[in-house]
């Protein structure tokens, strides 16, 4: 996605999910053409950090592999490095900001060493269904989702693809930098084509924050 052509921002109540509280993408307006979970989350809501409407709504996370999705005042979009969260945050300007973990590419399109090791605070062996975003080198953003259709119901499950292999897969798609979102049972996508036509991946259970792109 061009972010010249479109718009982001989240969308959900940043409250625990359950008792209706939670979003999905089932809540996301017609006028949306891409609507995904956003960031890491838990029944105490979501991690890390969450600008919208350029205003705060809570405070950075910390983790080494923990960058943020920002996006501008102007709409340019960044995925900031763990270590330079704290820097931006100052510099103000911001309409819309997650955070997320792991980072699988860094740099110019780099894996990280933690992506390597074993023990490095990242599981290597879990298998599950993913959802990442990343940048392009032209500045596009890119989204991907893996999940294995052929299971049907069971496509939530723990069984796809690790974090090093989704890192091969955004590599392969061209981003430069890219990080997960929360997978497994939490992981949904909504894309609306030109005719207005939609195709969805439904999640198992609803999330406290979601992305949701619309065109300008």
């Amino acid at each position: 996605m061009d972010p010249a052509r479109v718009r982001f921002a989240l969308a959900g109540t940043h409250e625990p999910a359950g008792r209706g509280r939670g979003w999905s993408i089932d809540q996301a307006p017609g006028l949306a053409v891409v609507a995904l979970n956003a960031g890491q989350c838990s029944d105490a809501g979501p991690w890390g950090w969450v600008g919208r409407d350029g205003r705060e709504v809570r405070a950075p996370g910390y983790g080494p592999l923990a960058p943020a999705v920002v996006v501008d005042s102007s709409g340019h979009v960044r995925l900031v490095p763990a270590d330079s969260v704290t820097i931006v945050r100052r510099e103000g300007g911001i309409a819309t900001a997650f955070q997320s973990y792991p980072a699988v590419l860094v740099r110019d399109g780099e894996v990280p060493s933690p992506l390597f090791n074993e023990g490095s605070g990242v599981n290597l062996r879990h298998r599950d269904a993913r959802l990442s975003i990343g940048l392009l080198r032209d500045g596009r953003v890119l989204i991907a989702m893996t999940r294995f259709e052929a299971l049907g119901a069971l496509s939530n499950l723990p069984f796809g693809l690790t974090t090093p292999e989704m890192a091969a897969v955004m590599g392969a798609l061209g981003a430069s930098r890219a990080v997960l979102l929360d997978g497994g049972i939490s992981s949904q996508l909504l894309v609306r084509d030109t005719t207005g036509e939609a195709r969805a991946w439904r999640g198992l259970r609803q999330v406290p924050l979601g992305l949701v792109v619309t065109r300008r």
